[in-house]
C-alpha cells in the first residue's frame, strides 16, 4: 500500500476527532448543525470501515493490511497502528452501531441535555483507537478517552438514578485504570517495552524472574480488562448504569464491553502463543473458569429480571462470559465462531436497548413518567416537554415493535434460525471437537450445558415480559414512532438477518481472521517490520 492509501489507517481516529472539535464551540440552539456533521462523521467511518474490510482479506495469511508508525520513528519505539481482519471486523461492527444509535438519538434524546455529540463523537475516537493501536500505553490513553466520553454520556439527560448509576460507573473504572497502569509498568518493566508485538517477539527470551514479573503484570493488567469486559465477580456495575442511560447511549454502550474482550483476545493469542515458551497458554484455566462463573451468574440475573433493561444488561453479561469461555476452548474455530457470536449478539442486545425505548411507550404510565423526566431535564437548549409526545402514528406500529420484539427475542436466546443460534452451535461443535486435558475436557461440557440453560433462561423471561407487555390490551396506549426511530432499529435486526443469511462468507471471513490470531509471526514481522517514510533526518 503506497502514496495516499498509507494515511487511511488513522482516519477512524481522525475523522471523529475533528468532528469532535469541530462541535465544541457550536451553541446548542444549532441542533441541526450540530446533527449533521455527526452523521457526516459516523457515515465517513462507516464507509472507511467498508474499505478495510475488504482491503485486510486481500492481504495473504496472517500480515497485517496496514501498520503506520506516528511521528514516522523506527520501530518498536514508534507508536504503531495496525490493521488486521479482526480490527477491520470491530471498526465496521462500532460504525454499524454508532450510525444506528446517533440517528435514533437525532429523533429526541440528543436534546435532553448538552454536549451530546461532541461526548459521542470522543467515544467513537477512543473506541476506534483501542481497535488500532498496538502499543499498550497508546492502549490506556484510548480506553482513557473512551471512558471519559462514556461519563458525560452515561450522566445525559441528568435525573437521580442516572446519577447514582453514573458515579458507580465511574468509581468503578477509576479502580481499573489505576490497576491498567500498574499492569502496564510491570510488563514495561520486565521486557523494556511497550510496543505488543515487541513483547511477544521478547518474552520468550526473558530470564525466569523477569517472566515471572511479565507474568505477574499480565495478570494485573488482564484485571483491569475483566472489569471492562464485565467478568463475574466484578460486573455488579453493568445492569444497573447501563439501564440507567438513554436508549441511544446504552445501544453504543454494547460494544464497550467488546473493546475489553478484544483486547484480551488479542494480547492473549499475540503474546502467549505458542512461540511463548514457558508463559504459553498463561491463565487459560483462570479465563474459562470466570467465563463460566460469569455465565452461571448472567443466567440467573435474567430470570430474575423484572424488566427490559436490566435483562438487557444481564444478556450482555452472559456474551461477555460467553466469549471470554471461547478463547482458551476450540483453538481457531472456536475463535471464529465466538467472533460471529460477538457480531450477533452485540447487534441484537444494541438494537433491543433502542427498541425497549419504543416499547414503554405502550404503557399509559410511561408518558406519564416521560413527561416528569422531561420537566428534570428543561434547560437551555434541551428538550422541551411538549416536545416529548413525538412521532406519527402509523397503523403498524404495534406489529412492528411485535415483530421486533419477537426477533430480538430468537437472537438473544439463540433459537433457530437466525445468527444467535448459528454463533451458539458453531461454539458448541468447535468446544466438543478439541482436544485438551481433563479439566478442559469438564469445562467444555459444563460450557455446553451452561449455554444451553441461558437460551432456556433469556426465553424464558423475555417471553414472561413480552406477556406482561403485549396481552394486557387494558394498559396499552397508541404508540408514536418516527422513522428516525424505528428505522434504527429494524436496520440493526436487518443486519442480523443478513449476518445469518450470509453465514457461511462471514465465517469464512472471520475464520481467516482467526486463524491469522493463532498464527501471529507474520502479523509480528509486519509491525516491526514496518519501516518510517523518512529518512529521520533532522529528529531531535
Amino acid at each position: 500500500m503506497s502514496g495516499w492509501q498509507q494515511h487511511l489507517i488513522v482516519l477512524p481516529i481522525l475523522v471523529p476527532f475533528v468532528a469532535a472539535a469541530a462541535l465544541v464551540p457550536m451553541d446548542e440552539t444549532r441542533r441541526r448543525s450540530k446533527a449533521a456533521i455527526g452523521l457526516l462523521s459516523v457515515l465517513l467511518q462507516l464507509a472507511g470501515a467498508l474499505y478495510w474490510v475488504v482491503a485486510a482479506d486481500r492481504v495473504d495469511g496472517a500480515a497485517p493490511a496496514a501498520v503506520y508508525l506516528l511521528a514516522d520513528w523506527d520501530a518498536p519505539v514508534a507508536i504503531s497502528l495496525a490493521l488486521d481482519r479482526l480490527t477491520a471486523v470491530m471498526l465496521l461492527l462500532n460504525a454499524l452501531l454508532a450510525c444506528a444509535a446517533l440517528i435514533f438519538a437525532v429523533a429526541k434524546w440528543d436534546r435532553v441535555g448538552v454536549h451530546f455529540h461532541v461526548l459521542f463523537q470522543l467515544l467513537l475516537m477512543g473506541i476506534n483507537g483501542a481497535f488500532l493501536t498496538n502499543d499498550l500505553f497508546n492502549l490506556f490513553v484510548f480506553f482513557e478517552v473512551m471512558l471519559a466520553a462514556s461519563y458525560g454520556l452515561l450522566l445525559h439527560g441528568s435525573g437521580r438514578l442516572r446519577v447514582k448509576a453514573g458515579l458507580h460507573y465511574i468509581a468503578i473504572n477509576l479502580v481499573a485504570s489505576s490497576i491498567f497502569l500498574i499492569g502496564v509498568a510491570l510488563m514495561y518493566s520486565a521486557s523494556g517495552t511497550l510496543n505488543m508485538a515487541d513483547m511477544a517477539r521478547k518474552l520468550a527470551g526473558l530470564g525466569d524472574a523477569d517472566r515471572q514479573l511479565f507474568e505477574t503484570g499480565a495478570a494485573v493488567l488482564a484485571v483491569a480488562f475483566l472489569i471492562k469486559s464485565a467478568v463475574w465477580p466484578l460486573n455488579f456495575w453493568l445492569p444497573g448504569s447501563y439501564g440507567a442511560a438513554v436508549a441511544p447511549v446504552s445501544a453504543i454502550f454494547a460494544i464497550m464491553t467488546k473493546v475489553g474482550f478484544y483486547v484480551l483476545l488479542r494480547l492473549w493469542l499475540l503474546v502467549f502463543g505458542d512461540a511463548a515458551g514457558a508463559s504459553g497458554s498463561f491463565g487459560a484455566p483462570w479465563l474459562v473458569g470466570l467465563g463460566l462463573a460469569t455465565l452461571t451468574y448472567a443466567i440467573f440475573g435474567m430470570l430474575a429480571a423484572t424488566n427490559f433493561k436490566r435483562f438487557a444488561g444481564f444478556s450482555v453479561i452472559a456474551s461477555a462470559g460467553t466469549l471470554l469461555t471461547a478463547i482458551p476452548l476450540g483453538g481457531s474455530s472456536g475463535t471464529a465462531a465466538a467472533l460471529y457470536y460477538l457480531l450477533a449478539s452485540t447487534l441484537a442486545v444494541a438494537a433491543f436497548y433502542l427498541l425497549v425505548d419504543l416499547l414503554e411507550r405502550i404503557r399509559d404510565y410511561s408518558a406519564s413518567l416521560l413527561a416528569v423526566t422531561i420537566e428534570s431535564f428543561e434547560a437551555q437548549g434541551m428538550i422541551l416537554p411538549e416536545e416529548s409526545e413525538v412521532g406519527v402514528a402509523i397503523p403498524a406500529a404495534m406489529a412492528f415493535l411485535a415483530l421486533a420484539f419477537g426477533l430480538c427475542l430468537l437472537v438473544l436466546s439463540g433459537l433457530p434460525p437466525l445468527a444467535g443460534f448459528v454463533g451458539k452451535f458453531a461454539l458448541l461443535v468447535s468446544a466438543l471437537g478439541s482436544e485438551a486435558g481433563q479439566f478442559m475436557q469438564y469445562a467444555v461440557w459444563l460450557f455446553v450445558v451452561l449455554l444451553v440453560v441461558a437460551g432456556f433462561a433469556a426465553t424464558l423471561t423475555l417471553t414472561r415480559l413480552g406477556i406482561q407487555l403485549f396481552w394486557v390490551p387494558e394498559r396499552h396506549k397508541k404508540p408514536l414512532l418516527r422513522l428516525a426511530e424505528a428505522g434504527p432499529v429494524a436496520a440493526l435486526i436487518g443486519l442480523v438477518v443478513l449476518l445469518t443469511l450470509a453465514a457461511g462468507p462471514v465465517l469464512g471471513y472471520l475464520q481467516r481472521a482467526a486463524d491469522a490470531l493463532h498464527a501471529p509471526a507474520a502479523y509480528i514481522d509486519g509491525v516491526l517490520g514496518a519501516q518510517p517514510k523518512t529518512s529521520g533526518e533532522g529528529r531531535p
